[in-house]
């Protein structure tokens, strides 16, 4: 499937790591060092590496990520010590290993989808250079952009295919694509810029139309070779997140009002996947796999992930009622990782249907860990400054 990998051997440091308080809810410093490292050593295919970029991004640098007001545009000049140095490494590695010829970030891949997860950190790395005279981060983003719009499969109404060889449509995307497309369109701004956030949007739309059911819930994977009905948990996390990121991306653009009836859209498809998702919350505060399905087991990962978008979506609403699902879920998690710092009983994300082996572990999920603490103490100082 995601075939493609390099290794990763990034130096972490406290001074690098962003500073947490600590009460009773919120992980310690020193766990959420061990879980970066973890990350960073086992990430290795284009989504993980993505959705690690994303979350260190998040969780060390909160004001160059799309949930803060400072975003666009980035500083164009950043100070050592506030310069995005594990982001930004991994976009020079992919960069620097992109094949000749190849649009894509990463080249076969097998998913269309994948490697635009990789774009912001490339975008934003082409912002902040050193090196005005460098155009590597831009052509290789802009070449990404063209293989998402003129060169992968698309479906009759217009959804990008998640994967490369057919037409087949996967909740992750909603991850990996529209927010790439939302920050290419915020930094590019006029026109062109609004266009792209139109099509971020547009694609968020299609995708919910032919994966949404009358549950409120996404199916993970439809049309193509092979289909998945379930309500896969990680899938309706990736729906959920994407979304999240895409709304704040428009939000905190210069065209924030164009988008107004968009922003309330999204809004709205979100709340549903998490309202529902939490309907089905166990005692213990996890989620189960497949969410509303009680034979299947329960999974942290999910369960981390979609804790971390009710956080987000907590501040941009001002809105606190599903915040009590969210600590659950926060204090069940905290629970299963472990002293080295590596989230247990975690879904395989190859299969989607079977529980990890107690001796593997999910790059996703480490990085879900560390979404989930920037989220919410994102949320803490929210509910702090408003009296919560």
């Amino acid at each position: 499937m995601r075939a493609w990998s390099f290794s990763l051997v990034l130096s972490i440091s406290l001074a690098s790591a962003a500073t947490f308080p600590d009460p009773e809810q919120g992980f310690s410093n020193s766990s959420i060092l061990k879980i970066r490292s973890n990350l960073l050593e086992i990430a290795s295919a284009s989504w993980e590496l993505g959705t690690a970029a994303e979350a260190l991004l998040e969780l060390s640098w909160p004001g160059l990520s799309v949930f803060n007001a400072t975003a666009f545009p980035p500083p164009g000049r950043l100070k050592a010590t506030a310069f995005p140095t594990d982001v930004v490494n991994i976009a020079n590695r992919t960069v620097s290993q992109r094949p000749s010829g190849s649009l894509s970030l990463i080249a076969n891949q097998g998913s269309a989808a994948d490697p635009a997860s990789l774009g912001v950190s490339v975008l934003l790395a082409n912002w902040t250079r050193k090196q005005i005279s460098n155009h590597d981060y831009s052509e290789a983003a802009t070449d990404e952009l063209t293989y998402l719009l003129e060169i992968a499969p698309q479906s009759d109404e217009g959804a990008i295919s998640h994967r490369a060889n057919e037409v087949q449509l996967w909740s992750d995307f909603t991850y990996m694509v529209p927010p790439f497309l939302a920050y290419f369109g915020a930094l590019k701004g006029g026109l062109p810029g609004r266009n792209l956030l139109q099509i971020a949007y547009d694609q968020c739309r299609l995708y919910r139309d032919a994966l949404r059911d009358d549950s409120g819930l996404w199916r993970h994977i439809t049309l193509g070779s092979f289909e998945d009905k379930t309500h896969w948990a990680t899938g309706n996390g990736w729906a959920a997140a994407g979304m999240m990121r895409v709304l704040s991306t428009m939000n905190h653009t210069s065209d924030a009002r164009r988008f107004a009836d968009h922003q309330a859209n999204l809004t709205k498809w979100i709340d549903e996947i998490l309202t529902e998702s939490w309907s089905h919350q166990r005692p213990d505060g996890g989620l189960f796999n497949v969410i509303d399905d009680p034979k299947s087991f329960m999974d942290t990962s999910s369960t981390a992930l979609i804790a971390s978008v009710t956080y987000r979506m907590a501040v941009f609403r001002n809105d606190t009622s599903l915040i009590p699902a969210a600590n659950r879920a926060l204090k069940l998690v905290k629970n299963n990782v472990d002293g080295d710092g590596w989230l247990q009983n975690t879904v395989n994300p190859i299969t989607f249907r079977d529980p990890l082996p107690t001796t593997e572990h999910s790059p996703e999920g480490q990085a879900f860990l560390l979404l989930l603490q920037a989220a919410w103490h994102s949320f803490f100082i929210h509910a702090n400054s408003r009296g919560l």
